[in-house]
């Protein structure tokens, strides 16, 4: 079976509002002060280069969902690519917080059984109603074929449902 790419997206710079702000207001100031001070413009960099730096970082964060796994790709100037199998996957959840909300954002969380990635989260993604449902129906679709089941212990050692784990 070949592994097919079902939806791949990035975070929205939305994330980024709080630091477009601050430097928005701190080039103004620096801009106020360099009326007073004109070598004070050359500060103005700092908060350019800083926003830049954090739009790149969100930019450069890339979400891809197969058929077989979730890929995540982060990284400004060295890119790192971590895989997550979906059968691995436990359970999802997904905050609206109202500043998302307002603009059809959400962010996914998942709590899965890999021991490098445990809880992984896709944030402020549009459409995120519908990637939640894809994969859930990966993940199960997965499970079937494996034939994969998750087997949670309780503290004092008992198990909870009828799951298990074969492969």
């Amino acid at each position: 079976m070949s592994e097919n790419v079902l939806w791949k997206g990035r975070p929205s710079q939305l994330l980024n509002l709080g630091t477009y702000l601050v430097g928005t207001l701190l080039i103004v100031g620096i801009g106020i002060g360099g009326t007073f001070f004109p070598p004070a413009w050359f500060a103005v960099i700092i908060p350019l280069v800083w926003m830049l730096w954090k739009f790149l970082t969100v930019r450069c964060r890339v979400y891809e969902l197969t058929n077989e796994r979730l890929r995540l790709y982060t990284g400004v100037l060295n890119q790192k690519i971590d895989e997550l199998e979906l059968y691995r996957v436990k359970d999802t959840t997904m905050d609206k917080p109202f500043t998302l909300r307002i603009f059809g954002l959400a962010t996914v969380h998942l709590d899965t059984s890999d021991r490098s990635h445990p809880k992984v989260e896709l944030h402020a993604i549009s459409n995120a109603v519908e990637l939640r449902e894809t994969l859930r129906e990966q993940v199960e679709r997965l499970r079937d074929l494996k034939r994969v089941r998750e087997v949670d212990f309780e503290e004092g050692g008992e198990m909870e449902g009828d799951d298990f784990h074969s492969e």
